[in-house]
């Protein structure tokens, strides 16, 4: 059966739709909640918020993550802050305004509806987070303190130093770790999610491996919640952490779930810069540093002097001079670009000239070194342990590189995918940031839709319909457990003479230079053509140690990396389709006179899905019209 999307977007103002909805849908007894079981997989902020709260709720609930702990989750990495339309500093902010700034700095991309929620309730989360004892920065009177980021002209991002994501995490892991010594929360670590098993058209339950022993069980619910992150890993070289990948995401998707927007990768424009062949991973700096760090670059190519004796008046501080508007708070993908091009003009600095300059001399010259560090000082001791460099005395060297995904499995109003009872949370979903994400909004989304949006979405799913029982012993779980063990067997017995990091390596490199920061047809068609010839290439011989009967990390990346080998060409097929330029998806085909990127709003207002047809068919592409009401469609400019 064809995918039908519905946005389910509740009728009514845009600014009265979310408590209208949240009146209309249907309740669950409190005294009922323990009979139903939900299954959510990934215990970061999107997961373990939503795991806490509807553990709170009374439900019981089965909780998976591949890391030893929830602590260990990759949204610990966010540094910079979360966005929150409180108006503290009474600059001009509002609800309204952080809804207009998202669906601007999305480059009109992205759903209304969805958008508009996310900032109401972004101003429960900080009430929540601070109850949980987060630690954001104050003021000196005790006020909550804010800070600027990309895109914004007001100053909405609550911080903990340099340390957002890691304090947000302990706040929902508290709150998680309450409800498993309660009783309703069964925390299943070290457990990798590798299917999902759908029944008479819903999901039912999912399929694991424990990788510690390498069993493969099966775990059955009312509804699946997916809260496992983003695919920016299909690159090679992300800021992602290792273990991050799209499995659970691209097997639901070949089991009837649409796949959003896959080409809408965020790159991000102040990350530490490539160093040499050895990495594996690279580190990203917090865009907060753009606050008082000035971006630039000599004015003249091949200029190889120490940056401190280079004279201000040979200095091209090109963000402030393209976008005076924003100047160094412009956002993700302009910045990104921008750096790229003076880079690509022969004006980058540092080895093999691919880094531009983040400077904090005047800052500490107007604010005095200890304010500096009293902001940012775990950021800079973390560059200088990394490049053995003083960001205090000598300018951070920085670059872009992969970091966020905008696109996700794709979900309605109620975040829910296009399989019945499947629900998508945080980064696997499509739904809030269209082409581009302004910096701080990834934590506010994760927790909005874990805390305040799915226990109530939910609720409303359980309660309308009846579900049989489902175990072990029905024939649909029986032969997805064998499909699981087949593919395991599969990649262990290829015995070849290559590891799976030297495909994914090649793999990455491929997608950078062809579905990376610009892309246009003739480098995709070329990924086209080569992503299956490299997939073949991986199935004959790739070698895996080990075996599947303990721990095995070998046998956990080659899966992982199995499925990145057909998701990349799933990128590559909506990058080459969507004939326009938007956000971080920039066809150098279609941009400006001066460079900017180019919309094609009469084409390609709408949120491309892809539906999953067989191995040996083309993926069918689907369509949902964006309808902006609220707003009014317009050329995207920070100048």
């Amino acid at each position: 059966m064809s995918i039908e999307l519905k946005s389910n977007v509740p009728a009514g103002p845009l600014a009265e739709k979310w408590d209208r909805h949240k009146f209309d849908l249907k309740l669950v007894n409190p005294a009922n909640k323990r009979k139903h079981t939900i299954l959510v997989v990934g215990s970061g902020l999107a997961g373990g918020s939503a795991a806490a709260t509807l553990g709170e709720l009374g439900y019981n609930v089965h909780c998976f993550c591949y890391q030893d702990s929830p602590r260990r989750a990759h949204s610990i990495a966010a540094q910079g802050g979360i966005n929150a339309a409180k108006n503290y500093p009474n600059d001009g902010d509002s609800v309204w305004r952080l809804f207009y700034d998202t669906v601007k700095g999305g480059d009109f991309r992205a759903r209304e509806a969805n958008v508009y929620r996310l900032a109401q309730v972004s101003v429960n989360i900080i009430d929540q987070c601070v109850a949980q004892g987060v630690p954001f920065a104050r003021e000196y009177g005790g006020l909550l303190a804010n800070r600027s980021f990309g895109g914004a002209q007001v100053s909405r991002t609550f911080y903990a130093r340099g340390q957002t994501g890691q304090q947000l995490l302990l706040g929902a892991y508290s709150a998680l770790e309450r409800q498993v010594a309660a009783g309703t929360v069964q925390m299943h670590t070290r457990t990798e999610m590798l299917d999902l098993i759908v029944v008479d058209g819903q999901a039912r339950g999912i399929v694991t491996r424990d990788m510690v022993s390498g069993a493969v069980e099966t775990w059955f619910g009312d509804a699946v919640v997916l809260g496992t992150g983003g695919y920016g890993n299909v690159f090679y070289l992300s800021t992602n952490a290792k273990g991050c990948n799209v499995s659970a995401t691209y097997r639901a998707y070949k089991r009837g779930a649409a796949f959003a927007n896959p080409c809408f990768t965020q790159i991000h424009p102040t990350c530490i810069p490539v160093a040499g062949e050895h990495q594996s991973k690279l580190t990203l700096m917090s865009e907060s540093l753009r606050n008082d760090g000035r971006v630039w670059v000599p004015k003249q190519k091949g200029d190889t002097r120490a940056p401190g004796d280079i004279p201000d008046a040979e200095r091209d501080y090109y963000l402030e001079r393209k976008y005076p508007s924003f100047g160094n708070l412009a956002p993700r993908d302009i910045s990104s670009r921008s750096a790229k091009e003076v880079c690509d003009e022969g004006r980058g600095v540092g080895p093999g000239g691919r880094g531009v300059y983040l400077d904090f001399a005047d800052a500490i010259a107007r604010l005095g070194e200890d304010t500096i560090r009293e902001r940012y000082g775990n950021l800079f001791e973390m560059y200088q342990r990394i490049t053995d460099e003083d960001p205090y005395k000598v300018p951070m060297r920085i670059y872009p590189a992969v970091h966020y995904t905008m696109g996700g499995l794709w979900v309605d109003y109620n975040l829910m995918g296009t399989i019945p009872g499947l629900f998508v949370i945080g980064e696997a979903n499509f739904s809030d940031h269209g082409a581009n994400r302004l910096g701080a909004s990834a934590l506010m989304q994760g927790l909005a839709d874990g805390y305040f949006v799915l226990p109530y979405t939910i609720g409303n799913y359980i309660a309308t319909h009846k579900l049989a029982k489902v175990d072990a012993s029905h024939p649909e779980s029986r032969a997805v457990v064998a499909q699981v063990n087949e593919r395991m067997r599969r990649l262990l017995a290829v015995n070849g003479t290559r590891t799976v990091d030297s495909f994914h390596r090649e793999l990455g490199k491929l997608l950078w230079e062809h579905c990376g920061m610009a892309r246009n047809a003739e480098g995709l068609r070329t990924a086209l053509a080569r992503i299956p010839e490299l997939r073949a290439e991986f199935w004959k011989d790739v070698k895996v140690l080990g075996t599947g009967e303990e721990l095995n990390q070998s046998l956990e990346k080659a899966g992982r990396v199995a499925d990145f080998m057909e998701f990349a060409e799933l990128m590559c097929r909506d990058a080459l389709v969507r004939e326009e330029s938007c956000g971080g998806h920039f066809r150098t085909e279609y941009q400006t006179s001066d460079g900017e990127a180019k919309r094609d709003d009469e084409r390609f207002a709408h949120v491309a899905a892809w539906e999953y047809t067989g191995d040996d068919s083309p993926p069918v592409r689907h369509v949902e019209p964006l309808t902006y009401e609220n707003v009014q469609l317009a050329t995207r400019s920070y100048k």
